[in-house]
């Protein structure tokens, strides 16, 4: 079998909704190789605690490739304590100028708690607009479903957890099995 004939590893669904002093990152455990169902209790979100820092990231893509951004990202955090935008922004720069990290496929969702981020290897930090954003193959079946719902009495994680049961409804890369992980602030 030649390279081009490789299936590859496709999919997954990860959804960051922040809502009333709540964010959340929740993703799927499928992981596919080509039409096959390799695993379906993946764990695709993750909290990183460098210099104790508490930062949840959430991936999509190749296992490999985000766990190799998943260090260079808390490396990133160990040298900004504190500042997960300078981090992630320091983390974009690297991933877009360096030769090996460009090759990298995968896409992070991060947050601290008060800023939700989507890091790509274009170079790009986004901020996302309605405070929610999703990745993956059921991420943009997730993002409308959750944005249907972020006006209704539903908390961050409930929404999280709605949208990405229509997301595993509709795609076939994407299961009901999730990880889900947050921050919830004190009002007041």
């Amino acid at each position: 079998m030649s390279q081009s004939d490789f299936p590859g590893w496709h999919g997954t669904t990860i959804i960051g909704v922040k809502k009333d002093g709540e964010v959340v990152i929740a993703g799927d455990g499928q992981v596919s190789l080509g039409q096959t169902v390799i695993k379906g209790t993946a764990r695709k979100v993750r909290r990183l605690s460098p210099g104790g820092f508490d930062v949840v990231a959430g991936f999509a893509g190749s296992t490999a490739d985000a766990f190799t951004l998943l260090e260079r990202l808390e490396t990133k955090l160990e040298a900004t304590p504190g500042q997960l935008a300078r981090a992630s922004v320091e983390l974009a720069k690297d991933w877009r100028t360096d030769k090996y990290l460009q090759k990298l496929e995968a896409m992070l969702i991060v947050t601290d708690g008060d800023t939700l981020l989507v890091i790509t290897g274009a170079g790009d930090v986004l901020e996302p607009e309605h405070d929610v954003t999703a990745i993956g193959s059921g991420g943009n079946y997730a993002l409308a479903a959750a944005r249907g719902m972020m006006d209704s009495d539903k908390d961050a994680e409930t929404v999280a957890r709605a949208a990405m049961a229509i997301a595993a409804d509709i795609c076939v890369y994407t299961n009901g099995n999730l990880t889900v992980e947050g921050f919830k602030r004190d009002a007041g």
